[in-house]
């Protein structure tokens, strides 16, 4: 009897190994990871932050800090292309410090500037970007009164979903699982499983630049993943 219990339970990890496989598998290539053990690099990392006092981007303890008053893009430096999946988790931290506020958790993806050959030359003031060609979503933006996701393009910031209901607002301190799927003209974001926004887009962006967005708030990112999926 013991040994076929032992065989059963044998067989359930074989089986839980397989299905942890396969769901690896159907992540495709890993491409990047950063688990933010040492200060940013320069050459992977460009920080745009908007002057002023109490602003910074730090590494600590494993997370990338976003504490910021004005603006700020942490880009990575790597063009993106094709089908991907992008994965992170980050938190709104409150917590008495002198630019906590619940509001303003934001990224851009697949990025380029039309107008000029390098994309980083910006201070990190949000109306800076207006002219470039990304996905947006801003989450919990105006202070944690609307969660957004926007297509800009050609001078336009077209608002494509939106939502001020509080399941898709922010909640203070909480690390949320936030994806970003990018295939065959399909992007989606989803935060904890949970699809928020998905467009299909008739003239898709198929390649450009991922970027951390925030404003006035303390913020923390961990474990950052892409796969490429093609």
């Amino acid at each position: 009897m013991k040994r076929l219990i032992s065989l059963a339970l044998l067989l359930l990890l074989a089986a839980a190994a397989g299905a942890a496989d396969t769901a690896a598998l159907s992540r495709g290539r890993l491409i990047f990871a950063d688990d933010f053990n040492a200060p940013l690099d320069p050459a992977v990392w460009v920080t745009e932050i908007a002057p002023g006092p109490n602003s910074s981007v730090t590494v600590k303890d494993g997370r990338l800090m976003l504490d910021t008053r004005g603006g700020v893009t942490v880009w990575l430096n790597r063009r993106l292309q094709g089908n991907l999946l992008i994965e992170f988790r980050r938190e709104v931290l409150v917590a008495g410090g002198v630019n906590d506020r619940l509001s303003d958790l934001n990224l851009f993806w697949m990025a380029s500037d039309p107008h000029r050959p390098h994309l980083f030359t910006r201070n990190g003031v949000f109306e800076a970007y207006d002219d470039l060609s990304l996905y947006y979503v801003g989450m919990g933006g105006n202070h944690n009164t609307s969660t957004r996701f926007r297509r800009y393009g050609g001078g336009e910031r077209k608002l494509l979903q939106e939502y001020s209901d509080a399941p898709q607002l922010l909640q203070p301190n909480r690390e949320y699982l936030l994806q970003v799927l990018v295939k065959d003209g399909r992007t989606t974001f989803s935060v904890d499983g949970v699809e928020f926004f998905a467009f299909d887009d008739p003239a898709p962006l198929r390649s450009g630049y991922f970027g951390l967005r925030s404003t006035w708030s303390r913020q923390s990112v961990r474990a950052l993943r892409i796969w490429q999926l093609d």
